[in-house]
């Protein structure tokens, strides 16, 4: 009896401790998707890093090219600067000598004018020679033949004197037109002195300019120096914090895969222990899961019952009782699925598991679970519809017509036995969970493993 004992408290001490490897394993499983996740975003960081360092580079020889171009852009400035102040000095003297050919314009007018007067003076000496002429003519032909030869001088002295006067009339035309001329000139000279003192005031506020210019040009070269400076500091960070990222990933890596190699440990650890469990069950003492078993078995067997029934009526096939076509229900989140057996399973299967269910307040539901892992139903509170964009809900809820795999049931899938009893903890997504104890039993059809049947329960 003390033996019995013993073995009834090592079992249940098994189950808390297959329990508490379940909880731990799942702390792992949820730290380890939490590394994964930072090592995703570790990535993501690393590549915006990458991003990084290419961007600093390209500073770094942008900077180094504005500081070049800051050199390049002083040195023509200055070359500029000079060249305007060699040019303002020849405008300067341009602008003197232009001033003194206006002088000498003005003298050479009034040349001009002295040299019309003399014409003016021929011209009328010409007609004082021509009258002269005329008068010399008069008194040759009243003295007859004795002054015919004084006839001819005078005629000649007449004729000079109107060449004369034509040729001082030429000559004041030319000079006249050499007068228009020369003021023209003097007019265009003048004008021109003053857009050359203009040009000469815009220079020298171009240069008073350019030399800003070039002091300004000056403080950028000076500030770009400093951005050279800058950038490369920067960029020997930006590699020393690249590195550390690295070795950080690499260490994030190694963390993940040692936590994972833990929660494998752990899980062995966790069927251990619900091996002893399930050994400690089957002993033939009664335990506080014994009337759970009990109800798992009577369960399994009416459900057995219900479904060799309609395969022998035929309302059920077998190819539709081992379908494993699962066709997936469009807009379903987390998914659901149909295949042969879920209408049949909801009709028929589903009022049984409700009312196994109702035995006992602990039972938190019966539901079938074929060798794929699939809920053809579940009891009515765990198949209700799917509300959209609410997966948390529906993952509670809606639980029917889902694929859930873990550990356990798969042990207990690919087990040989007439019951398994494990503890582990129910997924309720999101990475919430709650520890329930199930017993597992094996559904056999026409020869044929099936699935289980699971009472879930609370502890």
């Amino acid at each position: 009896m003390e033996n019995e004992h013993l073995l009834t408290d090592l079992g249940e001490r098994s189950g808390d401790v297959a329990l508490q490897c379940s909880e731990a394993a799942g702390f792992l499983g949820e730290l380890t998707r939490r590394i994964q996740a930072d090592s995703q975003r570790l990535t993501q960081l690393q590549s915006n890093m990458e991003a990084l360092a290419g961007s600093q580079n390209e500073s770094v020889v942008a900077a180094e090219e504005l500081s070049l171009t800051s050199r390049r852009a002083a040195r023509i400035i200055a070359e500029g600067h000079e060249a305007i102040t060699q040019s303002l000095a020849q405008v300067a003297s341009l602008v003197d000598h232009v001033t003194g050919l206006e002088g000498r314009l003005r003298q050479f007018l009034g040349v001009i004018e002295t040299v019309g007067g003399i014409s003016d003076q021929l011209g009328a000496i010409a007609r004082q020679t021509r009258l002269l002429g005329v008068n010399a003519a008069i008194e040759a032909a009243r003295g007859g033949e004795a002054t015919q030869g004084f006839a001819v001088v005078a005629d000649e002295i007449r004729r000079l004197a109107g060449q004369a006067g034509e040729s001082a009339a030429s000559v004041g035309d030319k000079l006249g037109q050499l007068d228009r001329d020369a003021r023209h000139l003097i007019s265009g000279v003048e004008a021109n002195i003053g857009r050359g003192r203009d040009v000469s005031a815009h220079i020298d506020t171009l240069s008073v300019t350019m030399a800003e210019i070039a002091s300004l040009v000056t403080q950028f070269g000076e500030r770009s120096h400093a951005i050279v400076t800058c950038t490369n500091e920067a960029d020997a960070d930006v590699g020393a914090l690249r590195q550390g990222l690295t070795n950080f990933s690499e260490s994030a890596a190694e963390s993940a895969q040692r936590v994972e190699m833990a929660k494998v440990q752990l899980e062995r650890l966790e069927g251990m222990a619900n091996g002893m469990l399930n050994t400690a069950a089957h002993g033939g003492h009664r335990t506080r899961d014994s009337r759970y078993i009990a109800y798992a078995e009577d369960g399994a067997a009416e459900v057995s019952r219900m479904i060799q029934q309609a395969l022998a009526s035929g309302d059920l096939t077998p190819s539709a009782l081992f379908d494993e076509n699962y066709r997936p229900i469009l807009g379903s989140d987390p998914p659901q699925y149909e295949n042969g057996f879920t209408a049949f399973a909801d009709s028929i299967i589903r009022p049984v598991l409700d009312r196994h269910t109702a035995q006992d307040k602990a039972i938190v539901g019966c539901c079938l679970i074929d060798m794929n892992g699939y809920l053809p139903t579940h009891i009515s509170s765990r198949s209700q519809p799917q509300r959209p964009g609410q997966a948390a809900w529906n993952m509670e809820y809606a639980r029917n017509r889902q694929i859930f795999m873990d550990s356990q049931t798969r042990r207990a899938l690919d087990g040989d036995g007439d019951f398994f009893l494990f503890t582990y903890r129910q997924d309720l997504g999101e990475g919430r969970y709650r520890a329930l104890r199930s017993v597992f039993v094996p559904l056999t059809f026409e020869g044929r493993r099936w699935g289980l049947y699971e009472v879930g329960y609370l502890i």
